[in-house]
């Protein structure tokens, strides 16, 4: 529980508080910026937001900025915490005028829940069943005008009718390395302790785009580098960290190099069905669509086609390295 708390505190520590101290997606961050300020001069709540895109890549800390740009209350939760219409009427019902609602995952709402959320977000009010059978009457309740942000990895999951009433969709893409770069230099600095630049470059490449697992390999390293007396993190300091952690140079850790070798070793390189991938890998289906796959695909190692996952010849020159 001690080291859980400790690493929310330093998950907060990182965070950027504001717009102007959030790095890359730069044209999303404009674009928020924009809608949140014509929301001030109009004296409005701001636009409802949907923000999709791999884990990792700012999403959560977004929605706070907002909150926070705003200078509005922030409620945070997420689509399987809620499981019918009636936790989703406490949540809403609960709201103060203007508090930004962020539903984290929002693709996993309940069905019923998602057809509150529309009456919800378009005029502001829940329809409430009171009673049960054929004396069950609905009562309207008005609920404060509030901004729903809403965050998803999964955003073809999302029905039609609720992507719609967003007012503005933001995709967040990979981080390139100098971003990475400037991210974990920033980290290092709130951190309190110094790395080279070589290291840095080092740490960026194995991050696999994604600020969230820069900021944890560069925790790692930090601890790699106290235990042994490091004063400064240098780029063998990083070399050596990550071999212990069993990160390779690419970022690939052990689950996405097992899943590569399941398909060029048990499958003999040929395409394999996403269910019979999730079983031999022991991982569920969702875990390797939404976290795996998306960074061994776009490093072109990982090929998904129609009769299946494939390894490309990258990937097996890569496991062969």
């Amino acid at each position: 529980m001690m080291l859980e708390n400790e690493d929310r505190e330093l998950d907060a520590r990182l965070r950027p508080a504001n717009l102007s101290e959030f790095v890359g997606q730069s044209k999303v961050v404009s674009q928020v910026s924009l809608i949140i300020k014509a929301a001030k001069i109009d004296g409005r709540t701001a636009d409802h937001m949907l923000l999709a895109g791999p884990p990792g890549l700012g999403k959560t800390t977004l929605a706070m900025i907002v909150a926070h740009e705003s200078e509005r209350s922030l409620r945070l939760t997420s689509g399987p915490a809620i499981q019918s219409a009636g936790d989703l009427a406490a949540v809403l019902s609960s709201l103060e005028n203007g508090d930004v609602l962020f539903i984290d995952e929002i693709h996993r709402l309940s069905r019923s829940a998602e057809e509150m959320l529309y009456l919800a977000m378009e005029d502001f009010r829940v329809d409430v069943m009171v009673g049960k059978g054929p004396g069950a009457s609905s009562i309207s309740l008005d609920i404060a005008p509030f901004t729903l942000v809403g965050a998803t990895t999964r955003s073809g999951m999302l029905p039609t009718p609720l992507r719609d009433r967003f007012g503005f969709t933001a995709f967040l893409e990979f981080y390139d390395e100098s971003e990475l770069s400037e991210v974990i230099n920033r980290s290092a600095v709130r951190l309190g302790f110094t790395i080279g630049q070589a290291a840095v470059s080092e740490l960026a490449s194995r991050s696999r785009g994604t600020p969230r697992i820069a900021n944890r390999l560069l925790r790692r390293v930090r601890d790699f580098a106290a235990v042994n007396g490091h004063p400064e993190i240098s780029e063998q300091t990083v070399i050596e960290s990550m071999e212990l952690f069993g990160v390779d140079g690419r970022g690939l850790d052990r689950v996405d190099r097992e899943l590569l070798g399941l398909l060029a070793g048990k499958f003999n390189a040929k395409p394999v069905g996403l269910s019979t991938l999730a079983v031999a890998l022991g991982e569920e289906p969702e875990t390797i669509e939404s976290v795996i796959e998306p960074f061994l695909i776009r490093s072109g190692l990982l090929a998904r086609t129609a009769r299946g996952r494939e390894i490309t010849q990258t990937g097996l020159e890569h496991l062969a390295s």
